[in-house]
C-alpha cells in the first residue's frame, strides 16, 4: 500500500502534516515550516506567519531552487518565509529530496543548549536508529549542530558550506535553540524521520 502522504496532492498532505505536528506542540503557533519538492527545479513551502494548527492550501509559496526566488503564491497574501533559504540549501545539496520539514519543539532546543560550544550532538546508539538506516551494532553516530542568527541566510551558507564538504550520515540537522530540519526523498520518508529524530533528542533530554 502507497504511504499515506505521498498519495494525496503535495499542498494538501503538508497541511495534514502541520497540523499533526501542531497538535503535538511541533508547530507552536506559526513556527516551523514544512516544503515538498514540485518539480526538478522548485518546491511549495509553508507562507510566512500562518498559524500551522490552521493551515490551509492557500498557505503556500513555490520557491526557485536556485536563487531561492517566489515563483507563484497559492494565495495573494501569502508571504516567503525567510527561512525558505534553508530549504533551498537542503534541496542544492541533497538531489533526492523530495521534502524537507523543520519543526521547533522543546527537547531539541533544550538539547542543542546544553552544549554552547559544539558543533554536532551524538546521538544515543539505541534501537530507534534503524530508522534513519543506520544499520550497525553500537553505531556511532552524530547530529550537526549549528548556530542560530537572525541572519537566516547565513545559517543557510554555513550548511552548504558543511554538508557541501562533507555530507551528513544522517539526514537531519540541528539549530541551536531553535529546532531540527529533516528531510527524505518523500514527504511519508521526512514524516517518519521526524519522529525517529525527535523520539531520539527526547531520550537525550531525559539523559
Amino acid at each position: 500500500m502507497p504511504d499515506t502522504f505521498d498519495v494525496m496532492e503535495p499542498r494538501a498532505a503538508l497541511v495534514a502534516v502541520a497540523r499533526d505536528f501542531h497538535a503535538r506542540g511541533w508547530m507552536a503557533g506559526t513556527s516551523g515550516n514544512l516544503s515538498v519538492r514540485h518539480d526538478a527545479d522548485s518546491f511549495w513551502i509553508t507562507a510566512s506567519g500562518c498559524p500551522k494548527g490552521r493551515l490551509n492550501e492557500g498557505d503556500f509559496v513555490r520557491v526557485a531552487i536556485q536563487g531561492c526566488a517566489e515563483l507563484e503564491r497559492s494565495a495573494p497574501q501569502s508571504r516567503l518565509s525567510a527561512e525558505s533559504s534553508i530549504h533551498c540549501a537542503v534541496y542544492q545539496l541533497f538531489a533526492t529530496a523530495g521534502a524537507c520539514l523543520h519543526v521547533h519543539t522543546v527537547d531539541a532546543t533544550l538539547v542543542s543548549q546544553r552544549a554552547p560550544a559544539a558543533t554536532c550532538l551524538t546521538l544515543p546508539p539505541i534501537e530507534m536508529l534503524k530508522g534513519l538506516d543506520i544499520w550497525e551494532q553500537h553505531p556511532q553516530v552524530e547530529l550537526a549542530l549549528f548556530e542560530n542568527t537572525l541572519e537566516v541566510p547565513r545559517i543557510a551558507s554555513a550548511i552548504q558550506q558543511r554538508f557541501g564538504a562533507q555530507p551528513p550520515r544522517v539526514p537531519a540537522l540541528l539549530i541551536r535553540g531553535h529546532g531540527v530540519t529533516v528531510w527524505g526523498e518523500t514527504l511519508q520518508q521526512a514524516y517518519n524521520r521526524v519522529e525517529v529524530i525527535e523520539f531520539l533528542l527526547s531520550y537525550l533530554a531525559r539523559t
